[in-house]
């Protein structure tokens, strides 16, 4: 049911993705480096964005807002509501 073995290819094809049956020695170092560096940079953005956040209107209190929990001028703003209270 496996469809036989592995044919005969030529050696010479060069391509970008390896050519058949690749399976570099250390793929799975370089997909952890690549995963690191992609949530470096995910993170990195995320925590400008975050920064740069500027709102006129706060949300409503009690309603679901996923970015109070990390927007900082919300976080005060709620804090400064706990303290009024």
């Amino acid at each position: 049911m496996g469809g036989g073995g592995k044919i005969p290819y030529p050696k010479h094809v060069w391509s970008p993705a390896g050519g058949w049956y690749a399976q570099p020695a250390n793929w799975k170092a370089n997909t952890f480096v690549m995963g690191a560096v992609l949530a470096s940079i995910v993170g990195a953005t995320w925590m400008l964005s975050a920064n740069l956040e500027y709102r006129d209107k706060m949300p409503q209190e009690g309603r679901f807002f996923p970015s109070r929990y990390w927007s900082k001028q919300i976080v005060e703003h709620e804090r400064r509501l706990k303290e009024e209270k």
